[in-house]
């Protein structure tokens, strides 16, 4: 592992009233290790998993590729400054190279790769060796994870299955094993699919609770709904007299 740990310290917060500071997780101090080439977050929208992530790429000096325009008006003055209230412990003092993804911002990053491939189209030959701009969406995804993860780092990934099929997401899954265990890429990835979570290797952390705590796969509320959804979907669809017999 590249990442060791990340320290969290509520004590530096500039205040509890705005987000990110007033998210609940957030309010003790803990620390999180690293233990695993693959670490992942789960909870439910809202409870500061891509928060974190985002915090740790700034941290790790990895960039976010984001729009323009995205970057320009921020109505939130704290919105960008988590990271200042966290520590990381890294595992060298040789410097490690990374990438964030997320997939609201990958198509702008692949404008821009576009854009470097015209005044050098061996650019293209990290990523797929063509236009990530000219394949499906979920084609080029597939072909960035297969050429930008070969090579040793620390890579950040906030809902990678957003485009993926649920073949292409154990396509991606895959991949994860296959790069971490052939090399030195180390992932970190905040996920909503039961497909990437049962990744053998990974270590769980779940944001559904008062503080951030590892969990088994079966123990994830994803896993549980999903479970229960195909040995009885029909507990949880409208049924002809209009009842809807829903319980988690």
């Amino acid at each position: 592992m590249h990442l060791k740990q990340v320290t969290l310290h509520p004590e530096k917060y500039p205040t509890r009233d705005c987000y990110p500071f007033d998210l609940s997780i957030f309010q003790q101090s803990q620390s999180i290790p690293f233990t695993s080439p693959i670490t992942i977050f789960v909870g439910e929208n809202g409870t500061g998993k891509s928060t974190l992530l985002e915090a740790l790429a700034h941290l790790c000096g990895i960039h976010i590729w984001r729009d323009v325009e995205r970057r320009r008006f921020r109505h939130n003055p704290y919105e960008n400054e988590f990271h200042h209230c966290l520590s990381i412990e890294w595992s060298t003092t040789e410097r490690v190279y990374g990438s964030f993804f997320g997939s609201n911002i990958f198509r702008h990053f692949a404008q821009i790769l576009d854009e470097w491939a015209a005044a050098d189209p061996g650019q293209l030959d990290y990523f797929g060796g063509k236009s990530l701009m000219t394949q499906s969406h979920g084609q080029s995804l597939l072909s960035f994870f297969e050429s930008r993860y070969q090579i040793k780092g620390l890579y950040l990934l906030d809902e990678p299955e957003t485009a993926l099929s649920p073949q292409s997401q154990l396509d991606l899954l895959d991949i994860l094993t296959k790069t971490t265990r052939e090399n030195q890429a180390q992932f970190i990835i905040a996920t909503h699919s039961p497909l990437l979570l049962a990744c053998p290797s990974a270590i769980i952390y779940s944001f559904d609770d008062a503080y951030i705590k590892q969990i088994g796969y079966e123990e994830t509320t994803h896993y549980q709904i999903y479970k229960s959804f195909m040995e009885d979907r029909k507990r949880y669809l409208p049924a002809i007299e209009g009842e809807t017999g829903r319980s988690f």
